[in-house]
């Protein structure tokens, strides 16, 4: 009796770490996410203004297969269930006549944890 009594308080105490360690886990992978989506996103500001829906519109890293601002890919374990995306669209204002082209793209960052969506950065940028 004394036996199961100390089973059920031992997994009463342990649950709270169990519980804590798998939030930890997802902080750390959320944290992850974000800095992979800031890397991309300040790789695409960096390109020039007339080449990056040409060069990102459409552009995807599957999983296991995230580069580092080298062009080489992350092999840690740690980015292996990652991917990310990137989409670039020019958008146009109610004030622009269209001619001269447009002087506003839209790039959308979504990094992937396992598949699932777990980081999005959103930015508008101009000449």
């Amino acid at each position: 009796m004394a036996t199961v009594v100390l089973g059920i308080a031992a997994a009463a105490v342990l649950l709270p770490f169990i519980s804590g360690a798998r939030v930890r886990a997802e902080g750390c992978r959320r944290t992850m996410a974000a800095k992979l989506a800031s890397d991309l996103m300040e790789q695409i500001v960096k390109t020039p203004f007339t080449t990056i829906v040409a060069s990102y519109n459409g552009y995807t890293e599957g999983q296991g297969q995230i580069k580092d601002a080298g062009g080489a890919v992350f092999t840690d374990s740690n980015y292996s269930k990652f991917s990310r995306d990137a989409s670039c669209e020019y958008v146009y204002v109610p004030q622009e006549n269209g001619s001269g082209g447009t002087k506003f793209i839209h790039i959308k960052v979504r990094v992937y944890y396992d598949g699932g969506e777990i980081a999005a950065i959103n930015r508008l940028i101009t000449k």
